[in-house]
């Protein structure tokens, strides 16, 4: 029996970049003996087990073969006779079917290690088209993408998205017709004309690509480049006839942004964020002209007394929509300090002394945003008043 690391553990640890999953690949034993050395099977039907000590997985060497629709429409084969590059074969490209035994020597039998340094992606075999997965990481056109689950999809499009350059696997995934199928609300956002005055880059779709750019360059997390992703879909022509023309696109995105959460069943974290910038990002870039009132209604609705990262991590998607503008890359974002600063006001009014007056339940909750909303008028015109002694 042999042990073997392969795919992207090889592949990554050749670019000499940090390697965080590695998949292991156990040659010439067979389930029994996997069991008797206290591996622990994953599924009825499937030849992959949890190591005893580590839990991670480890996968006997198989061969596959196309059956059906999906991830599991697969009829495979595995056996102590299936060699390394018998299973290696059915992998989709030659930089992904490496492996490295224990003692750290390469087995590389279709040219993967030469094609890395070419920076060439070339497929091991013509099963690349047979698995969805594939077409998914390497975006290629496949009417299966339909079959795929959404725990898969959405890990497959998480790890995307925070790529140096999830821009790209955007576009790409558009020229080769799978974002239509996958993300059908963001494909509708390419084409869409934007406000020229304040969107010189005119196509909707091209300002999203932007917007993912900046994410990168500013090392956002998942949760903001989930509802960057998201936060214009309203401007799409998907529900384009199930609205009046005067409702803002604001609103008419949050109906698409709820099905993309549900259908990709991403991470709550990820879900509400999305909703929350879908709605409010054009508060974010009002900031400055907004009234007390409203500043007070944006700051309850994220519930920043709470879940003061909540509104954090909108400020920093709402700074990377205007970053991802024509020009305005470079530009400092005012409007994200000036939130700041009114959370801070607002979360300063202390409640101890509206208790000492005896207030209680929903008397001691009006007091409490009395006070917090004329913290926030006084912060309003103090900054008010610092910008016209800076004019003058």
């Amino acid at each position: 029996m042999q042990i073997f690391k392969v795919g992207g553990a090889v592949r990554d640890r050749l670019l000499g970049r940090p390697v965080s999953d590695i998949d292991w690949l156990v040659v010439g034993a067979t389930v029994e003996q996997m069991l008797e050395l206290g591996y622990r099977p994953v599924g009825d039907d499937f030849p992959v087990f949890l190591h005893p000590q580590t839990g991670e997985e480890y996968a006997l060497a198989r061969t596959e073969r196309k059956s059906g629709q999906g991830y599991g429409g697969f009829t495979f084969h595995a056996s102590p006779e299936v060699s390394i590059e018998e299973d290696l074969i059915r992998r989709d490209l030659t930089i992904n079917a490496m492996a490295e035994d224990a003692q750290g020597q390469l087995f590389d039998p279709y040219g993967g290690q030469r094609d890395l340094a070419a920076r060439l992606l070339r497929h091991v075999s013509p099963a690349f088209a047979e698995d969805p997965l594939r077409v998914l990481r390497e975006l290629s056109e496949s009417g299966e993408l339909q079959a795929l689950t959404a725990e898969r999809s959405w890990k497959e499009i998480s790890r995307a998205l925070l790529e140096p350059r999830p821009d790209v696997f955007i576009q790409v995934l558009r020229d080769c017709g799978a974002l239509a199928s996958l993300l059908p609300e963001v494909d509708a956002l390419f084409g869409v004309p934007q406000t020229a005055t304040h969107h010189p880059e005119i196509d909707t779709g091209v300002h999203l690509l932007m917007v993912l750019q900046q994410c990168s360059l500013h090392d956002q997390p998942l949760t903001v480049r989930w509802a960057c992703l998201l936060h214009d879909l309203g401007k799409g022509t998907t529900l384009a006839c199930e609205w009046p023309r005067h409702i803002a696109h604001e609103v008419r995105g949050l109906k698409l942004i709820r099905a993309v959460n549900a259908r990709c069943k991403a991470p709550k974290d990820c879900q509400e964020l999305a909703l929350l910038v879908g709605e409010y990002h054009t508060h974010g870039h009002r900031a400055l002209e907004l009234k007390a009132s409203t500043l007070f209604e944006l700051l309850q609705r994220f519930d920043v007394y709470r879940r003061p990262q909540r509104f954090e991590e909108f400020l920093q998607a709402c700074e990377m929509d205007a970053r991802g503008r024509l020009g305005f890359e470079q530009r400092d974002y005012p409007q994200a300090a000036y939130l700041q600063a009114a959370m801070h006001a607002a979360r300063a009014v202390a409640v101890q002394p509206l208790l000492e007056q005896g207030l209680q339940g929903a008397e001691l909750g009006e007091a409490l945003n009395r006070a917090r909303l004329q913290a926030l008028t006084q912060f309003r015109q103090s900054q008010r008043q610092a910008q016209a002694n800076a004019t003058h």
